[in-house]
């Protein structure tokens, strides 16, 4: 944790925020904006994910996730009412979050960006209780919502550049993605 908030974190926030060498990359070689994260899905979201990917590759598996024969079995959640209610929490603190990012109250992308926040999470949401009735024949919460979650952290970086319907596809393609890789 040390070494990720003092060395990690710092270095590639500067350089995607900072004026950085990823900000700069499309402009200097005449392709247009650099890498662009607005709220964070990349410096935050990414970050976090390829760490917590190491972590999980040296710990390896928990006790009781495979069967001999090599497939995972379900470790139902313990308190889904909590869950969901976690869930709620951290959407509402998104709203904080993606739109606050504008660093102003009085930019006009924060309608947009709180709304395309909303939608992604919705659709995220949607798509994962969609394919678990389908697949299995009853919606589950749980993946209900991790796909809202994946919604949600999918939106974060393209949130104030994209419009309603590309919201959308990004959160459900997450979604999707989310419930796809607990299975497979």
């Amino acid at each position: 944790a040390f070494f990720i908030s003092m060395i990690v974190y710092p270095l590639f926030g500067n350089w995607v925020w900072g004026g950085g060498w990823l900000s700069q990359l499309g402009k200097n070689f005449g392709l247009g904006h650099g890498h662009v994260d607005f709220a964070g899905s990349s410096v935050v979201h990414m970050v976090g994910g390829v760490t917590a990917l190491a972590g999980a590759m040296i710990l390896g598996p928990r006790v009781g996730k495979f069967a001999k024969d090599g497939t995972p079995n379900a470790i139902p959640g313990h308190n889904i009412p909590m869950a969901v209610v976690g869930t709620f929490i951290l959407c509402f603190g998104w709203f904080g979050f993606n739109p606050g990012s504008t660093l102003a109250g009085t930019d006009l992308r924060i309608g947009v960006i709180a709304t395309n926040t909303m939608l992604a999470g919705a659709a995220g949401a949607l798509i994962a209780t969609l394919y678990m009735w389908m697949r299995f024949g009853k919606p589950d919460p749980s993946m209900m919502c991790n796909g809202m979650l994946a919604g949600l952290v999918a939106i974060t970086a393209p949130c104030a550049f994209v419009n309603s319907i590309s919201a959308v596809t990004i959160g459900a393609i997450a979604g999707w993605l989310v419930i796809e890789s607990v299975f497979f």
